[in-house]
C-alpha cells in the first residue's frame, strides 16, 4: 500500500506539469489544441484474433489507460483536459472499468459508447492530432497528424521524468526484482526456460501482454543471442549458465533489468563477478552533464581490459577497441532512455528540429547519444558474449592471433553475460532504481 500511495500522491502535480509542457509546445508550433488518440485494436489478417493492445504512450503519459483502446484526450491551453473514455456495450469482451477517482478527478471525463465519439471534440486545422488509429488518419488533414516538430518537443520533454513517473518506475523495479529473484531460484532448481518464464510471471501476477517486452530467458549458449525469443520447454542436459533480461510495468511505466548467473564456481562465474564490478562503476558515473557517448566508449575500454585479464584476447585493450575487436564480444550499445517505452524516445536528437546527435564512429547500435540531464532515467547494460557469427567473421577477416581461440571454445557454451540496471540522473549522486529494489527485498 505504501508504494501505491507514493505513486498516487504525485499524480495531481504530474498532470499540472504536463499541462504546462504541452501548452508551451503548442504555442511554439502554432496550435490551439491537441487530440491524443489511444489507438485501436488490431486484428490478424483474415482472422478475428486481436493482438494485445498497447496504448499510445503519449496518452499513457497523462493517464494510466493501459487497456482503453479508442479513448482520446483533448488538451487545450487554460482548460481542463477532456477525456473521451471509451466504454462499449460489449458482451464478447470485458469492457473497461469505470475511471478510478485518483486519476479521473484531474480530467473532464466523458464516458462514451461510440469509438468515434472523440470526433465531437471540435477539431479544426489548428488542432494537432497524435496517434496511429486509422479513424484518426481518415478524419484530419495529413499536416495535422503527428507533426514532427511538435512530437520532437514533446519527446524531449518526456526524457525529464516527474516525481510521479519516478515513483512508478521505482515500483516497477521492485516488482522486477521480486520476479528476477523467483526466476533465479527456478534456474537453481534446474527448470527449463519455459518454466522459469512462468515462474517469473507468477511471482508478480503479470501475464505476457502486461510485460514491457518479451522476456529474454536464456540458458547456456542461448545467452549469446542478444534478443533470444524462444522459451524452450525441454530442460537441457546440463544448465551451465542463465541470462535473463525481463521487466515489469506500473501504470505503463517500465523497468528493464538483466542479470546473469553461473550454475557453479569457476572461470565463467569469475567473469560475471568482473563484469558486475565494472558495471557498478559505470553506474556511479551517470551524472548530470555527462556525454553518454563517452560512457559507452569507456565501457568498451573496460570490457577490453576484462577480456585481456582473462586471456580471452592477446592484444592490448587500447588496440582491441581501436581495431573493433572489443565489438566482437560487445556488439550493442551501453543503454537507452527508459520510461513509457522500453527504448524510450529522444535518445538521439538535440532539439525540436530533430537535429541528430551522431553516434561514435564504429558504434552503430548505440541508442543514446545525449548529454544527461536531471530527471533522465536510462539503462546501463554492458555485455560480453561469445557470438559464433561475429567470431567467425573475425576469424575470416581480422587478426586471428588477437583471440585466444582455445579459451573462447571453453567459454562459448556459457553464451554470454549482460548486467543491466535502471539509473535516475539527479542533481547530485545518481540513484540506482534496480539495486535499490533488490536491496529492499
Amino acid at each position: 500500500m505504501g508504494a501505491r500511495k507514493t505513486v498516487i500522491e504525485g499524480y495531481k502535480n504530474h498532470v499540472a506539469e504536463l499541462q504546462r509542457r504541452w501548452e508551451r509546445a503548442l504555442r511554439a508550433e502554432g496550435y490551439d489544441a491537441v487530440l491524443i488518440h489511444a489507438g485501436s485494436k488490431l486484428a490478424s489478417f483474415l482472422d478475428d484474433y486481436e493482438y494485445p493492445f498497447r496504448c499510445n504512450p503519449h496518452l499513457l503519459w497523462w493517464a494510466p489507460l493501459t487497456s482503453q483502446h479508442d479513448s482520446a484526450l483533448l488538451i487545450r491551453p487554460g482548460k481542463r483536459p477532456k477525456l473521451f473514455y471509451y466504454q462499449p456495450d460489449d458482451y464478447w469482451y470485458l469492457p473497461p472499468a469505470d475511471p478510478a477517482s485518483w486519476w479521473a478527478d484531474e480530467f473532464e471525463v466523458l464516458p462514451v459508447r461510440d469509438a468515434d465519439a472523440w470526433k465531437q471534440a471540435g477539431i479544426n486545422h489548428r488542432t494537432a492530432c497524435i496517434g496511429d488509429a486509422a479513424s484518426l488518419a481518415e478524419a484530419v488533414d495529413a499536416a495535422q497528424l503527428n507533426p514532427q516538430r511538435l512530437l520532437n518537443r514533446i519527446h524531449l520533454e518526456r526524457t525529464r521524468k516527474t516525481p510521479y513517473e519516478i515513483a512508478c518506475m521505482a515500483e516497477a523495479a521492485r516488482l522486477g526484482a521480486i520476479a528476477h529473484t523467483a526466476a533465479e531460484q527456478a534456474f537453481r532448481e534446474g527448470s527449463s526456460e519455459y518454466d522459469i518464464h512462468q515462474r517469473y510471471c507468477m511471482a508478480i501476477e503479470l501475464v505476457d501482454a502486461e510485460l514491457p517486452y518479451g522476456n529474454i530467458v536464456a540458458l547456456n549458449d542461448h545467452g549469446a543471442v542478444l534478443h533470444y525469443q524462444a522459451h524452450e520447454q525441454e530442460t537441457p542436459a546440463e544448465s551451465r549458465s542463465f541470462l535473463i533480461d525481463a521487466g515489469a510495468t506500473v501504470h505503463g511505466y517500465a523497468c528493464d533489468i538483466t542479470r546473469t548467473y553461473s550454475a557453479r564456481d569457476g572461470e565463467f562465474a569469475d567473469l560475471i563477478t568482473a563484469m558486475d564490478t565494472m558495471q557498478r562503476k559505470l553506474c556511479t558515473a551517470v551524472v548530470e552533464g555527462l556525454d553518454y557517448r563517452d560512457l559507452h566508449l569507456r565501457a568498451h575500454a573496460d570490457i577490453a581490459t576484462i577480456l585481456k585479464d582473462f586471456d580471452i584476447i592477446r592484444t592490448s585493450p587500447e588496440d582491441a577497441v581501436a581495431s573493433g575487436l572489443s565489438a566482437v564480444f560487445y556488439p550493442h550499445g551501453l543503454g537507452h532512455f527508459l520510461g513509457l517505452q522500453t527504448h524510450d524516445v529522444a535518445g538521439l536528437i538535440a532539439d525540436a528540429d530533430g537535429t541528430p546527435i551522431p553516434r561514435p564512429d564504429g558504434h552503430p547500435f548505440l541508442r543514446l547519444t545525449r548529454t544527461l540531464e536531471e530527471g533522465n532515467v536510462l539503462t546501463i547494460e554492458p555485455g560480453l558474449y561469445f557470438i559464433e557469427p561475429l567470431l567467425r567473421q573475425w576469424r575470416e577477416t581480422g587478426d586471428v592471433a588477437a583471440i585466444n581461440w582455445e579459451k573462447v571454445d571453453s567459454l562459448a557454451p556459457y553464451g554470454g553475460i549482460r548486467i543491466e540496471d535502471n539509473m535516475l540522473v539527479t542533481g547530485g549522486e545518481p540513484r540506482n532504481l534496480t539495486r535499490e529494489a533488490f536491496a529492499s527485498l
